[in-house]
């Protein structure tokens, strides 16, 4: 499974490998979900909320992205495509 960092920057795949962006990985792999969203970074947000499994951190993604964008989703919307992000099994990350 990949780490948390590896998903949340994720941009693409090839084949059974994820790619992922080296420099958004260092730069902010270690922020959270909320401050992943407030920095309007919603995609890595989005991210982060789904791979932690945690139905809170989507209610933070869709808070912050609700006062920003000055929208009103609901955690019942469909986040994962809105932002472009699913949950795929692959094991193998190719840094770039």
């Amino acid at each position: 499974m990949l780490s948390r960092e590896d998903f949340i920057f994720t941009i693409g795949y090839d084949g059974p490998a994820a790619v992922v962006d080296r420099e958004a990985k260092r730069r902010y792999g270690s922020l959270s979900t909320r401050e992943l969203a407030e920095k309007g970074l919603f995609r890595a947000a989005c991210s982060s909320a789904l791979y932690s499994r945690d139905p809170g951190e989507l209610e933070i993604l869709v808070e912050v992205y609700n006062r920003i964008a000055g929208t009103s989703l609901t955690v019942s919307s469909n986040l994962e495509r809105l932002f472009g992000v699913f949950r795929v099994e692959v094991k193998r990350a190719i840094v770039l």
